[in-house]
């Protein structure tokens, strides 16, 4: 791990391989430890840059107001890079993709997995999945609510919590707990927003994205991915991921890594 100043912040990171470069953004319930079968395999062919997004995993969060998409750029500008592409999950394509209609001179490709879209708002039967799924959990615990969120995103409401792998089970639910602090925290800051989000902007894009899902994740999940492919000129819509959650990424990586290394340039 290294640390690099970024827009005023100490931001955590993981550097390996040389080529054109790719950076990691993680889902908002992890932190860049999601992408730990991912590096080493895109390493033998890429610059691969795993990092905490800041306020999550070993970055700081100092009390100044800031935007994750900015701090994207920031990061390629501390290290010398003029452009790279980005693989985001969850939050963590939300960012990407706000990065690319915010700098999009910056960014030359998006690899979305399970991925989020800025300004678009879950559906009725998302929240009801949640009520049937977990039901009410005190957020001040963040024990309890890390497991909630582990049992609904990375088991997802098709499976059993015994059809999951136990070891993927508890690595979600510690590094949830960590992004669970990391959410309080950022909730005391000015964190700034694309503006207009990305859902009603998605037919901007004009770059090549890669867009898939873990067949197991919430079917807005699913739905989105759909979207990002019908308006995004040229994008590629993978087939969902049999037997996969909302951490694609880490659950399935032979699928991912194979579809990043035929992907990427």
């Amino acid at each position: 791990m290294a640390k690099i100043e970024v827009n005023g912040a100490l931001l955590a990171y993981d550097d390996a391989g040389s080529g054109s470069p790719v950076v990691l953004l993680h889902a908002g319930i992890a932190d860049r430890r999601m992408w730990r079968e991912q590096v080493g395999v895109l390493a033998a062919r890429h610059r691969v840059i795993a990092v905490d997004l800041r306020g999550y995993g070993d970055s700081e969060l100092p009390p100044t107001p800031f935007a994750h998409h900015d701090d994207v750029v920031g990061l390629l500008d501390a290290l010398g890079l003029p452009r790279a592409a980005l693989a985001g999950c969850s939050f963590g394509g939300a960012v990407a993709i706000d990065t690319a209609l915010a700098h999009p001179e910056r960014v030359t490709a998006l690899a979305l997995f399970g991925t989020a879209v800025s300004g678009n708002e879950w559906s009725e039967e998302a929240n009801q999945l949640w009520n049937t799924l977990v039901g009410e959990v005190d957020p001040e615990d963040f024990a309890a609510s890390a497991a909630a969120e582990v049992r609904y995103w990375v088991v997802g409401p098709g499976r059993r919590p015994e059809d999951a792998d136990p070891e993927l089970i508890a690595f979600a639910r510690a590094m949830d707990q960590r992004a669970l602090a990391a959410e309080l925290a950022l909730s005391a800051v000015d964190v700034a927003e694309l503006d207009p989000p990305a859902v009603g902007r998605l037919g901007e894009l004009r770059l090549p994205v890669l867009v898939t899902a873990g067949a197991a994740d919430v079917p807005d999940i699913g739905r989105l991915a759909d979207r990002i492919a019908a308006e995004v000129p040229g994008a590629v819509r993978l087939p969902d991921v049999p037997d996969a959650g909302h951490l694609l990424p880490l659950e399935r990586p032979v699928p991912v890594n194979a579809a990043l290394l035929d992907f990427l340039l």
